[in-house]
């Protein structure tokens, strides 16, 4: 159903990748520094991997400038992550998240086709797709237990989006019994990505961020 799939994809939007942290004294001369967040830093490689991924995923890319705010982000939640010992993803978990990303394949092109095309292999899919499970995960679990969605909030989301989305369509609307779970997880998510877009804000104002030119 197109509902429930737009549904699964909106969480935590701003980590439509993720790319793993280089801690600055372990990190030889090889690429352009783009950017420094406390003790770790951003390579502009960092930036082509995320674009050759979102590629990959979206077909599209954002501009570098958004894809490298992208990256900040991902290493203030990756540091808060590591500190409170949140346990990596199952190494199952990201099989099947690898595999989902196998059959999503366009019609007529391979995903081996597909990596070639952007630069990518799949070792590099697996560190990337690992690693936002990762963050994802960690954020879920710390603003999650305090979300609420009542039932109000269900049935207008229902009468006013999801009704209407339908009938643009010519399509016959679901039914709200048949909605009511994956529209209440859609609204969850909604205010987990607000409450991590806020906590995220504070805490860029409290470290030292240091983009280069």
């Amino acid at each position: 159903m197109a509902f429930r799939a737009r549904a699964r994809g909106f969480f935590l939007a701003f980590l439509v990748a993720a790319v793993a942290a280089r801690p600055a004294a372990a990190q030889e001369t090889v690429d352009r520094i783009v950017a420094r967040v406390e003790n770790d830093i951003i390579l502009l490689s960092d930036i082509r991997d995320l674009g050759a991924y979102q590629m990959l995923v979206q077909g599209k890319k954002e501009p570098d400038a958004r894809l490298l705010d992208r990256l900040i982000d991902q290493g203030i939640v990756r540091t808060e992550a590591e500190a409170s010992g949140y346990p990596r993803p199952a190494r199952e978990d990201v099989d099947a998240e690898v595999e989902k990303l196998k059959t999503e394949t366009p019609a007529g092109a391979s995903f081996e086709e597909r990596l070639r095309e952007n630069g990518l292999t799949e070792a590099d899919v697996r560190r990337m797709v690992e690693s936002q499970l990762y963050l994802t995960g960690y954020l879920d679990s710390r603003f999650r237990p305090a979300v609420q969605v009542d039932q109000k909030d269900v049935e207008d989301y229902y009468q006013k989006t999801v009704v209407p989305l339908a009938r643009t369509k010519g399509q016959e609307p679901p039914s709200l019994e048949s909605s009511q779970e994956w529209i209440h997880e859609l609204l969850v998510q909604q205010k987990i990505n607000e409450q991590a877009d806020r906590w995220l804000k504070e805490r860029r104002s409290r470290l030292h961020v240091e983009k280069m030119a």
